[in-house]
């Protein structure tokens, strides 16, 4: 059984909407959180037609924050970060790398992206290339490219290949050379 009130904004509040919209919210949100913080009254004619120029306001600022998105997911095009990390030899790393780091490397590049606008596919905990989904409010977004590379010189891995036939059982690979007289019987063996 929802109870749903509608209410009158008196201040812009994210993701429901700008001074002057009447809205219809859950009894708890209006209750705890819009009505103590005085973002919303009871509404009525009179206080929607003194909100009328401020709502003129917001959404002026509303165009320019769109125009200054815009503009931001046109310059993102194409970035490539590039991040060094500590791991182990087998390219684990030994922390990951965050919402908060990539929005940190991008500050320090002059682009003003926040931590939840970086959307992660999955938790970044290897070296390798990853592309990361920058969703900024208003529908825009753009992919970027980060590179995670060790913080140290790699040591080659030494060690062979295993193969297994269809049966999962192991090929041993013999690494000595056949003598010469035994290849050739193998050959005219065949």
């Amino acid at each position: 059984m929802r109870k749903d009130v509608q209410l009158l904004l008196v201040e812009s509040v994210d993701n429901l909407g700008i001074v002057g919209d009447v809205v219809k919210v859950r009894a708890g949100y209006a209750r705890n959180y819009l009505l103590p913080h005085g973002l919303a009254t009871e509404p009525s004619d009179e206080l929607i037609a003194s909100l009328a120029n401020k709502r003129k306001e917001a959404e002026a600022d509303q165009a320019k924050l769109r125009v200054e998105r815009q503009a931001l997911i046109k310059r993102l095009e194409g970035v490539e970060i590039t991040m060094e990390r500590a791991c182990n030899d087998l390219g684990l790393l030994y922390g990951s790398v965050t919402q908060q780091d990539i929005s940190g490397a991008l500050k320090a590049l002059g682009f003003a992206v926040k931590p939840r606008e970086v959307r992660l596919p999955q938790v970044i905990k290897r070296l390798g290339q990853f592309e990361v989904n920058i969703k900024l409010a208003g529908g825009f977004e753009e992919h970027i490219q980060i590179h995670v590379v060790a913080d140290r010189e790699m040591e080659e891995d030494r060690r062979e290949e295993m193969e297994f036939d269809n049966e999962g059982n192991l090929i041993e690979k013999s690494n000595k050379k056949k003598p010469a007289a035994e290849a050739k019987a193998a050959e005219s063996a065949e």
